[in-house]
């Protein structure tokens, strides 16, 4: 008969990537999961997983299980989370990914109050700039800024965010105040790799799109910031980035004129999955933590 304990180790394993990082992902010794993969491939009859020293893969008999297996423990969970809800509380394991920066800023302190609340739900979050897929990582639902355009997804808006060029007081009496869109193209550009090599201001009349010269490329916007703040050049941010710096005139609004486009915060799930009601309550959490309008924005001003 299969365990459950088999089967988890077996998903953990193989979304972890290796069988020390999914010890680490379930608290339990290595030589545990280990063991608990080898006694499922024992009952199953079939070599599940692919191990040498460097790499893991599925073999096909793996990859016909896990789909199957992530759906009992799937069921396995809700049904154990609806007997809490059944009893007045919110329970059981949640899976989020979100992206890395604007995690340790803002949605990992608003969460901690949540765990508080709900003390019987145990959330695994994982912060990641890379594209996620809710559904077939794994993952109850993912937290983004940006556009999110994928159709299996359900896509719930958690708050809005101003994009606002920004930069040193030292840059800016170094290199001068630009004043329009048009004295962007002297700028020192910091830019974000992970997104098109433009600045977008939209207009009535259409959008007006700069292409700035970069001295700058990074995939990170706490070192987008941290650049601006070292005087390096001028960067488009959220105003969750810099909402601080703005407060304390480390950093300065940039204003040409004309408003860059915004960015979004959502929260998305597989559209084939019900959500659950623990998800339900983080949706109207952070929501309520972030605010309407967002308190980045609101301190921003």
């Amino acid at each position: 008969m299969l365990k459950l304990d088999g089967l988890e180790a077996f998903v953990t394993v193989v979304e972890a990537g290796s069988i020390s990082a999914a010890a680490r992902r379930l608290g339990c010794a290595k030589s545990v999961v280990s063991d608990r993969l080898a006694e499922l491939e024992r009952t199953i009859g079939a070599q599940l997983v692919q191990r040498t020293t460097r790499s893991l893969a599925l073999t096909g008999d793996g990859d016909a299980l896990l789909v199957r297996a992530r759906s009992i423990l799937r069921d396995v969970a809700d049904a154990e989370a609806e007997v809490a809800e059944r009893r007045g509380a919110l329970a059981g394991p949640l899976r989020i990914a979100g992206p890395i920066s604007f995690g340790a800023l803002h949605l990992g302190p608003a969460i901690y109050g949540f765990l508080a609340t709900h003390p019987g739900i145990q959330l695994t979050l994982d912060l990641d700039d890379r594209f996620v897929d809710a559904a077939a990582d794994g993952y109850d639902a993912v937290i983004r800024h940006g556009p999110i355009t994928d159709g299996r997804l359900i896509v719930k808006h958690l708050a809005s965010s101003r994009r606002i060029l920004v930069a040193s007081p030292a840059y800016l009496a170094r290199r001068g105040t630009p004043k329009t869109v048009a004295d962007l193209a002297q700028a020192c550009a910091i830019l974000y790799t992970n997104r098109e090599a433009d600045w977008r201001f939209p207009a009535p009349g259409g959008d007006t799109i700069l292409r700035p010269l970069a001295c700058l490329r990074v995939n990170n916007g706490l070192l987008m910031r941290d650049a601006a703040l070292a005087g390096l050049g001028i960067t488009l941010l959220p105003t969750f980035f810099v909402h601080r710096e703005l407060a304390n005139g480390s950093l300065v609004n940039v204003d040409v004129g004309a408003e860059a486009e915004g960015a979004t915060i959502h929260l998305a799930y597989p559209a084939n999955r019900s959500p659950s009601a623990k998800l339900g309550a983080l949706v109207a959490w952070l929501r309520t933590a972030f605010g309407s309008p967002a308190y980045w924005d609101a301190s921003a001003e």
